[in-house]
């Protein structure tokens, strides 16, 4: 049976052989130059984890709110003439002092500012959901293979050491066949009914699209399978402020083998789940999918892994690629976030239907 160390040591950006093989480990002292598109509150933590990072750097900002500007210039040594707003965003293709963008913007702006990015001729990097439909997804892929630049979606858990062993004990059935898998994700959102997650035109929809991603992304990377079918259920309505988009959703992922995933996402209540049951044992975490401290469990005993920064790991992990002139593995381009929204939109399909629905590949 294979150690969780011996598992973690097989690659630099510790992702299993099985799921994630041909790992490229360059000897670089290059630096990327990233700007952030939207300054909202997890940009900090991603600037933040720019600044500790070896390979990274923050280059520059683009911003709808003057006042951010200055603030955020200042905090991170970016110069005026590296900051931007939404209208003339299109310069940065004039600036070579920024080589990727990355989009932490509401869900629905993704596509635009991702292709825009593209057509720069700067390597794009966004944040889930990719977009807000497979088809958006589509259009952002074929941006960036047109534009020859690479596309990254900020699955900051695939380098992060609880999730991955989750993965280990899943894909590589240290227990057995995974015949269940819940994950569920939920917190209570802002009370301002003006906040962007209650308005379709910039949220694409509610937590399933926001948080229901990650739960996505959990059932697949633990069973290693892509699902083929599902069956969905809209949560009640509590909250008034949800008029446009769902406040709660359920949903029943079916694969070939057998196996189940069930999981919830929710803007009402707070949980943060990730449990798997296989033949021979059960392996969760809980909290699980959020910024940690992750706490996990297997039939071998407690997981003890160290916190790492999640954001500086992952950016870390994208330049040794990007800044090589290599291509970025599978698992976290935008091939990867086309196969979690094909997911979603026959989850919602299901939900509306009341039927089980196959999920197109």
């Amino acid at each position: 049976m294979e150690s969780r160390r011996e598992f973690l040591k097989k690659s630099s950006l510790g992702l299993g052989a099985l799921a994630f093989p041909n790992i490229f480990i360059p000897n670089t002292e290059k630096k990327l130059h990233v700007a952030l598109v939207g300054l909202g509150r997890y940009a900090g933590y991603m600037a933040d984890g720019i600044m500790e990072s070896k390979s990274c750097t923050v280059a520059g900002l683009v911003t709808g709110t003057p006042s951010k500007k200055e603030i955020w210039g200042k905090k991170y040594g970016v110069p005026s003439n590296n900051i931007y707003d939404y209208q003339n965003f299109d310069e940065i293709a004039l600036n070579p002092d920024i080589d990727a963008v990355y989009i932490i913007l509401p869900n629905a702006l993704h596509k635009e500012f991702a292709i825009r990015a593209a057509n720069a001729k700067k390597h794009v990097i966004v944040e889930k959901p990719m977009g807000i439909s497979a088809k958006e997804c589509l259009e952002i892929i074929a941006a960036c293979e047109k534009n020859k630049v690479q596309l990254a979606v900020g699955y900051r858990l695939h380098f992060e050491p609880y999730n991955m062993e989750m993965m280990r004990l899943g894909q590589n059935k240290i227990y057995g066949k995974v015949n269940l898998v819940e994950a569920s994700l939920g917190y209570k959102v802002n009370p301002d009914p003006n906040d962007w997650h209650y308005k379709k035109a910039l949220s694409g929809g509610g937590p399933l699209q926001n948080l229901g991603v990650y739960c996505v992304q959990a059932a697949r990377y633990i069973t290693g399978e892509e699902p083929e079918s599902v069956t969905a259920q809209f949560g009640p309505v509590t909250n008034p402020n949800f008029k446009e988009v769902e406040e709660s959703i359920t949903w029943q992922l079916h694969f070939a083998s057998g196996t189940v995933a069930t999981s919830s996402s929710t803007y009402n209540s707070g949980i943060d789940r990730l449990f798997a049951s296989a033949d021979n044992g059960n392996f969760e975490l809980s909290p699980a999918i959020s910024y940690g401290p992750f706490k996990g469990r297997s039939p071998a005993g407690e997981f003890n892994f160290p916190e790492i920064n999640q954001q500086q790991t992952q950016m870390d992990e994208l330049a040794k690629y990007i800044l090589n002139e290599k291509p970025l593995p599978l698992h976290i381009t935008g091939h990867e976030g086309l196969k979690d929204m094909r997911v979603i939109d026959a989850i919602y399909k299901a939900a509306a239907s009341g039927r089980r629905e196959r999920i197109v590949s």
